[in-house]
């Protein structure tokens, strides 16, 4: 896509998101060409709709965009990929002998009918296989935050010939893509958070005057916005790198970003941010969920230490 032609989808994106309810809004972004943008101009596409869906509120497609790694050409776009459970990077499957251990998550729609994409382990690397989920136990929604639509699944199924038999390439570009999709997310959640505290201090009066003239609490908000926006330019660079290390290093950044976002928005609102009645908690703990999906940032910041340990070398610094 040139300039005229991201900015027209994502404003397309953004209208659509904002206008469609969690349960149609994947035929919402299907009718406006996410699978083709996705293949197209993947960095564009996937900055749009995340973005997008973390301001907005929608469920951003994560299990398609592993899929635009690990889907093989005799699957079809409409099956969904099993995702691992939260907190959690590996192959959501492990084979042993004929039979595949599943535990993670999918989407709630295809939960008790589909087929879904199952990345397993087994002791000569990782296959991928196509499991029926009318094989599999059901579980409820994540229990955080029911909304996104995400259901626990887990059981056994018969393993049979994989789709992919060397498929370890395969998933660490996908969960590589699904943290740069993801901290898109968090990125978008955190500018929510903002222009949620940002409202609440123009409009709440305290000694005759807006909140927003005091020090403390213009100086959270301006710790946020700066904070986000240099999110936002390390997603980006982690882009130009395009290597495993600078996604993780994103996600990582970027969920952090979002909590102390949170942190700040909770304060600015006091009492008022913990009512049901405000969107904040809403927002606060679908940023709780982000950042645990594929890796929280506490997890990859101590992996990515670990490695940089390990290989005592620095790792190609972010061109920001």
């Amino acid at each position: 896509m040139d300039a005229a032609e991201r900015e027209l989808y994502t404003q397309s994106v953004r209208a659509a998101v904002a206008a469609a309810q969690s349960s149609d809004l994947d035929a919402t972004l299907s009718a406006l060409g996410w699978h083709d943008a996705l293949g197209a101009d993947r960095r564009s596409a996937v900055a749009a709709v995340f973005e997008a869906c973390g301001e907005l509120g929608g469920r951003g497609p994560l299990d398609d965009v592993l899929g635009a790694e690990l889907r093989p050409q005799q699957a079809t776009d409409g099956v969904a990929v099993l995702l691992p459970e939260l907190g959690q990077a590996d192959p959501p499957a492990a084979r042993h002998g004929d039979q595949l251990v599943v535990r993670g998550l999918v989407r709630a729609e295809v939960a008790r009918t589909g087929t879904v994409l199952v990345t397993a382990r087994h002791p000569g690397g990782v296959e991928l296989h196509a499991v029926a989920t009318t094989d599999l136990d059901v579980g409820p929604a994540l229990a955080l935050e029911p909304s996104l639509g995400w259901a626990e699944v887990a059981g056994m199924a018969s393993a049979g010939s994989p789709l992919v038999a060397d498929a370890a390439g395969d998933w660490e570009r996908a969960v590589a893509l699904g943290r740069l999709a993801l901290a898109h997310e968090l990125v978008g959640a955190g500018r929510r958070l903002l222009e949620l505290a940002r409202v609440h201090a123009l409009d709440r009066v305290q000694f005759g005057r807006p909140i927003a003239g005091f020090q403390a609490v213009r100086h959270r908000l301006a710790d946020g916005l700066v904070a986000t926006e240099a999110a936002a330019a390390a997603v980006d660079a982690a882009w130009d790198l395009a290597t495993p290390e600078a996604a993780g290093s994103a996600k990582a950044v970027a969920g952090a970003t979002a909590r102390q976002v949170g942190r700040h928005a909770q304060q600015v609102l006091a009492g008022m941010g913990f009512t049901a009645e405000h969107p904040l908690p809403a927002v606060v703990k679908r940023t709780l969920v982000l950042d645990q999906e594929l890796g929280s940032a506490a997890t990859l910041t101590r992996e990515i230490g670990a490695e940089l340990v390990a290989g005592r070398a620095l790792p190609q610094p972010l061109p920001l």
